[in-house]
C-alpha cells in the first residue's frame, strides 16, 4: 500500500490518499480523508491519518480480516502487531517494542477517527467499535455537559499509557552558541525569531514584510492557504506577537545588507543557492539547522527552540495563559501539560517570589 500526495482540482490544495497494492484508491479510506480535507484539516494531519490507515489495512490483510468485520479484540491485536519488532516476536511488559506508546496512540487516533466517521454514516460495525459513555445525570456535571445535553459521547476504548516527559530544551549559553554559529544575517534573524518568540517554523516561513510591524515591535502571524512554500500558520485567525528592539534591528540589518533589491513579499527567501528570491522551504530550514548545530556543537531542532523559550518563560514566572498566547495554543491546558514540569528548585523559587519563604544568605 502507498500513501499518495494529491492536489485538489481547481484549488490546487494539497491532500493525501491511500492506494492499494493494485494501485487503486482504497475507497472507504478515501471517503474519510476527503472528509478531513473538506473540513480544512491540515495536509499534515490528513497525511498522518492516511499513514495510520495504511498500517491498519496492512494489518487487516495480514490477519485475513475485512475492514467491516472487526471488533475491539482485533484492535488489541493491531496494537500488539504495531509493537512487535518482528511478526514472530511477542513484546513483554518490560521488553523493547518497535514503536513507542505515543506513536501507537497516534495510529489508533486515525483508526478510531475513521470508524467514528463511518459510524456517523450508519455503518453498524463502525458504531460497535466506538465505546459510548453516557454523561452523568447526577449532581456532578462534567465540563461541556451543556454541549452533550446528557447524551452518550464516543470515547476510544483502546489507548496505551504514555509516561509524561519534560520537553528537551537548550540552556541560554547553548542558544547563544547556536546564534553565534550562523554565517548569514538571514539565518541569525530566523533562529533568533524562533528562539525569542517560540514561533513555529511554518509561522516564520509564511511571514510577509507587512506582517513585521517594526515601529510597534510586533509580528503578525496570519493564516494563509496560498503560501507557495506550503507554510502553515496553524492558527484560525491572525495573532499578534510582541518582539524585542534587538530583533527589530536585526530584521532591518537583514533587509538592508542581504535582502537588498529582491522582489518578494516573503521575509525568508533563498539568497545563497538556487532559486534566489523564492520563499524558503521546510527542508531548507531543516538543513540550515543541521549545519548550524554541527558548527555550534549543539544538537537541536526548531521545536527544541520553541520548547526552550516556553520552558524558560514558565520557570521565570510568566503566567501560563500568557505563554499559551505567545505560542498560539488554543488552550492554556495544552501549554500547562507540555511545559509545566516543576522540579524542586522551581517550586522553591516560586515560593520565594510569592513571599511564602525568606531567602537565606546563601540563596541571595
Amino acid at each position: 500500500m502507498l500513501v499518495q500526495r494529491v492536489l485538489m482540482p481547481g484549488s490546487g490544495a494539497e491532500s493525501w490518499t491511500l492506494l492499494g497494492d493494485n494501485g487503486d484508491v482504497v475507497e472507504p479510506v478515501e471517503r474519510y480523508l476527503a472528509y478531513l480535507a473538506a473540513i480544512e484539516r491540515s495536509p499534515n494531519t490528513v497525511r498522518a491519518y492516511a499513514v495510520s490507515l495504511k498500517l491498519w489495512f496492512e494489518f487487516l490483510a495480514w490477519a485475513g480480516l475485512g475492514w467491516q468485520q472487526v471488533g475491539i479484540e482485533d484492535v488489541a491485536r493491531f496494537v500488539a502487531w504495531l509493537r512487535a519488532p518482528a511478526p514472530n516476536v511477542v513484546v513483554l511488559a518490560e521488553g523493547a517494542a518497535a514503536r513507542r506508546p505515543a506513536t501507537v496512540n497516534r495510529y489508533l487516533a486515525g483508526v478510531f477517527g475513521f470508524y467514528d466517521h463511518h459510524a456517523r454514516a450508519g455503518l453498524g460495525v463502525a458504531a460497535e467499535l466506538m465505546a459510548w459513555r453516557r454523561v452523568s445525570r447526577g449532581s456532578y456535571k462534567p465540563f461541556l455537559h451543556h454541549v452533550t445535553k446528557g447524551q452518550p459521547i464516543p470515547v476510544r476504548p483502546v489507548k496505551l499509557h504514555v509516561p509524561r516527559q519534560a520537553p528537551r530544551t537548550l540552556g541560554p549559553e547553548q542558544v547563544v552558541a547556536v546564534l553565534a554559529a550562523t554565517d548569514h544575517l538571514r539565518d541569525r534573524f530566523l533562529l533568533s525569531l524562533l528562539a525569542e518568540t517560540g514561533m513555529r517554523v511554518g509561522q516564520a516561513l509564511g511571514l510577509r514584510h507587512s506582517d513585521f510591524v517594526s515601529h510597534k515591535r510586533e509580528v503578525h502571524i496570519v493564516p494563509r492557504a496560498t503560501n507557495v512554500n506550503r507554510a502553515r500558520a496553524k492558527v484560525r485567525s491572525p495573532v499578534v506577537v510582541p518582539v524585542s528592539a534587538p530583533l527589530v534591528r536585526l530584521y532591518s540589518e537583514y533587509m538592508h545588507t542581504e535582502y537588498g533589491d529582491i522582489d518578494s513579499d516573503y521575509v525568508f527567501v533563498n539568497l545563497f543557492g538556487g532559486d534566489r528570491g523564492r520563499p524558503m522551504s521546510y527542508s531548507a530550514v531543516h538543513q540550515l539547522i543541521g549545519r548550524v548545530g554541527t558548527r555550534a556543537g549543539v544538537s537541536f531542532t526548531a521545536h527544541v527552540l520553541r520548547h526552550s523559550r516556553a520552558t524558560d518563560m514558565v520557570r521565570q514566572g510568566v503566567p501560563v495563559e500568557v505563554v499559551a498566547r505567545l505560542l498560539t495554543h488554543r488552550s492554556s491546558t495544552t501549554t500547562s501539560q507540555t511545559y509545566v514540569h516543576l522540579e524542586a528548585a522551581d517550586i522553591k523559587e516560586a515560593l520565594l517570589r510569592a513571599g511564602f519563604w525568606r531567602a537565606t544568605e546563601a540563596e541571595r
